[in-house]
């Protein structure tokens, strides 16, 4: 669905993490609400893609890539951009990398390299930007995870680094929202992404099973938590701040517990057939 309004016109935006899943559906819908928008992606060969893939926005778009772990790099990236564009309204922390494995099985140079994407790459890009920021007044967005919410299994670095980055964005919110900078992160559940994509393609029971557990039957297509984190970023959002919003299609709403009406003694009378 493309935006058809230009809510974004006039603003700068930088998103990191931007050429390709959540991150690239985040950057069309800022470009087509009228930013200007800075992708910063670690994979070159992604960066040429996503601008191949928006020939009608290459006035608007600046490319650039830079590993959010280094922050020299970011910090060079940022005020760049900045000062090309004027401004910087808007930053969308959304880079990150998987990371499997239980605390016993994890080597420090794994668990050190998803931290330094997932939790020091939001750290370094919103240092970098929240002069800015403060000064023109704006919005950040962090990319965590409902995996930053409750526990998985085996995915103890990651959901370390999200739960991280979802206190980080409350802190965050915190002290500067009385400088004019709002922030605030959503927690997308599972997402057809270019990184799950393939793993569901090869196993279709893992899909099944997502959509047995999640309460609308489905998992989430990348444009879906674009809308949520474009919304949060805009106007629309103008008192909204410190907040981390789940877009998981209710599976955090309910424990995954089994239908126990029956089994537990109810009596039947007692339970209203929905004609669900």
């Amino acid at each position: 669905m493309t935006q058809v309004n230009a809510e974004f016109a006039g603003r700068a935006a930088v998103v990191s993490g931007g050429a390709s899943g959540i991150g690239a559906a985040v950057t069309r819908r800022l470009l087509a609400g009228g930013a200007r928008v800075a992708v910063l992606d670690y994979a070159a060969d992604s960066l040429t893609a996503f601008a191949a893939s928006v020939p009608e926005h290459q006035e608007n778009l600046v490319t650039t890539a830079v590993d959010v772990s280094d922050s020299a790099a970011v910090d060079a990236a940022v005020a760049d951009f900045a000062g090309q564009a004027g401004r910087l309204d808007i930053v969308v922390a959304n880079a990150g990398i998987g990371g499997a494995g239980g605390v016993a099985e994890i080597e420090d140079e794994d668990w050190r390299s998803v931290q330094s994407v997932v939790l020091d790459g939001v750290f370094h890009l919103c240092r970098a930007a929240l002069p800015h920021l403060v000064a023109d007044g704006g919005s950040i967005v962090t990319t965590s995870s409902i995996s930053g919410l409750a526990g998985d299994r085996r995915m103890a670095a990651y959901a370390a680094a999200k739960g991280a980055v979802i206190n980080l964005t409350r802190s965050m919110a915190v002290d500067y929202g009385r400088r004019g900078v709002r922030v605030n992160s959503v927690a997308p559940g599972p997402v057809a992404t270019p990184i799950l994509r393939p793993t569901l393609d090869n196993d279709t029971s893992i899909e099944e099973t997502y959509a047995q557990r999640i309460p609308l039957g489905r998992i989430a297509q990348p444009e879906e938590i674009a809308d949520a984190i474009c919304f949060l970023a805009s106007d629309r959002a103008s008192f909204i701040n410190g907040v981390i919003l789940p877009v998981d299609g209710g599976l955090t709403a309910w424990t995954a517990q089994p239908d126990l009406i029956g089994v537990m003694g109810i009596p039947e009378q007692f339970v209203r057939d929905s004609g669900v």
